[in-house]
């Protein structure tokens, strides 16, 4: 059977996955920076056959590794950037690995590597098998900040992909049917002038009065938009010290809602505040668009494949000494809020797994028509083909992600196997879709329906170029580092 030739090379060749994603947990490099992470994803992929572009997109870390011929084209997509400030040993416990240091907090070591190992496993089968389509590797930076694959669907690298497959650590296994809110990523700069706050305020311009009267124009307008919407705020740069009149100011929003345009409706607004904050503080405004993304498409006939797949997969299941590792990060954990998290997101039951810190149950998606508060640069691609990105089990059960938690447990056995599980998941789910055309022509049309006319359009203008040197500035502040 093909599916159980792709499941053994996955077996026998674990080891040397496994030590990729442990270099890439201990890499650990924030997005857009990832060079030693992509290097080592695309050095493993050329020494597996495939040829590969790195450096597209206009993103150093980015690359797109491709082997095969012919129909169909079959995605596979991964993720390494890390996240600032959560640095920690794969112990269960708070200790730093770095201190101050970023760390794999949402389990992108495990997501990018599950995905590769899988598109190599299922290359294999395809050539011994003589089985014609093309394989494409999708090396996406900056998930978690800058949507790198923004800019892959903007330079047309998805085009004429049949499906793709992506697989997310989490604490859950399961093929979920969620969409996601889309958003725009903007930074405003205010100019000003300099003066002495004291003995000459009169000839100062502060940018920061800008800033703060922006802000306060921006919480009024939450009352006037549709409740789904979230805005989010930073102030990145607001002045050096008391007695001088900050010339420059910058914030940094996130602006959410659950469809694309809404999302450009309410930044608009946004924008005419940020214009009247310069106009009554006399300062000059530049509005810098960093990241915009659209909702995702959930597919239910990819969703229903993969969670086959998983079943017949098997979930490897947990050592006593991995459930004891759960068990010691689950008493950092309020109880209470494990469960109010498990009502929230609508988990079937939520009761059976009260005292459960590791998941092994494989679930049915029960989340079709459920929007996500958060957001994925995956949605972008979801509106170039049928697209799904499952999980598989890894973060104990009720703890947040983008937290040295997650990132405890993505550089140790319990990240192993989640890997694995996903990696044997989406070979399995590979072949289907290379042996089936009738599943790719299903997904194809519930697409259509999903998207129901709607054009795709680009929400990052061609004028717009990925953020090379605010993400440098980032690294190299960065306290902790490696």
């Amino acid at each position: 059977m093909l599916k159980d030739k792709a499941m053994s090379w996955i077996e026998e060749n674990k080891e040397e996955f496994i030590e990729v994603s442990d270099k890439i947990w201990e890499y650990a490099e924030l997005g857009l920076v990832e060079h030693k992470s992509a290097q080592i994803h695309v050095d493993t992929l050329r020494k597996h056959g495939f040829k590969v572009e790195h450096g597209v997109a206009g993103m150093p870390s980015a690359f797109v590794a491709t082997w095969g011929e012919g129909k169909p084209v079959i995605g596979f997509m991964g993720e390494y950037d890390a996240l600032p400030g959560i640095s920690n040993k794969p112990v269960p416990y708070k200790e730093w690995e770095v201190v101050d240091g970023p760390g794999h907090g949402c389990g992108h070591n495990v997501h990018g590597t599950s995905g590769f190992m899988a598109a190599i496993a299922t290359r294999y089968v395809l050539e011994k098998e003589g089985l014609p389509g093309t394989i494409k590797c999708y090396g996406s930076p900056a998930e978690e900040n800058y949507d790198g694959k923004v800019y892959l669907v903007r330079s047309g690298y998805f085009n004429g992909v049949d499906a793709c497959l992506s697989h997310h650590p989490s604490g859950y296994n399961v093929a979920g049917l969620s969409s996601s809110n889309a958003v725009d990523s903007v930074k405003y700069e205010y100019f000003g002038k300099t003066a002495h706050a004291a003995g000459s305020p009169e000839h100062g311009r502060s940018a920061l009065d800008a800033i703060e009267l922006m802000n306060i124009g921006v919480n009024f307008l939450r009352e006037h938009v549709i409740q789904e919407a979230r805005i989010h705020y930073v102030i990145e740069a607001g002045g050096g010290q008391p007695n001088v009149v900050p010339d420059y100011a910058r914030s940094w929003y996130y602006i959410r809602a659950p469809e694309r345009s809404m999302v450009t409706h309410i930044a608009e607004r946004i924008n005419n505040i940020a214009r009247g904050a310069a106009m009554m503080t006399e300062t000059e405004l530049k509005i810098d668009l960093i990241a915009a993304i659209y909702n995702k498409i959930p597919n239910k006939v990819l969703s229903e494949l993969v969670t086959a797949n998983m079943r017949e997969v098997g979930h490897p299941g947990w050592t006593e000494d991995e459930e004891a590792f759960a068990a010691d990060i689950a008493k950092t954990l309020d109880p209470e809020a494990k469960m109010a998290g498990l009502k929230k997101y609508g988990v079937p039951n939520p009761e059976k797994y009260k005292d459960v810190n590791l998941m092994t149950d494989i679930l049915d998606a029960w989340n079709d028509g459920y929007v996500s508060k958060g957001s994925t640069d995956v949605s972008d691609v979801s509106w170039q083909c049928p697209t799904m990105e499952f999980s598989t089990s890894c973060n104990v059960l009720g703890a947040p992600g983008h937290d040295w938690r997650f990132t405890a447990v993505s550089g140790m056995s319990i990240g192993h196997k989640s890997l694995v599980f996903a990696a044997k998941t989406m070979a399995a789910s590979a072949l289907d879709l290379f042996t089936k055309p009738e599943v790719i022509k299903k997904a194809w049309e519930e697409q259509a329906e999903r998207i129901g006319g709607k054009e795709y359009v680009c929400p990052i203008p061609e004028d717009v170029h990925p953020p090379l040197e605010i993400a440098e500035e980032a690294w190299q502040k960065l306290k902790g580092k490696r």
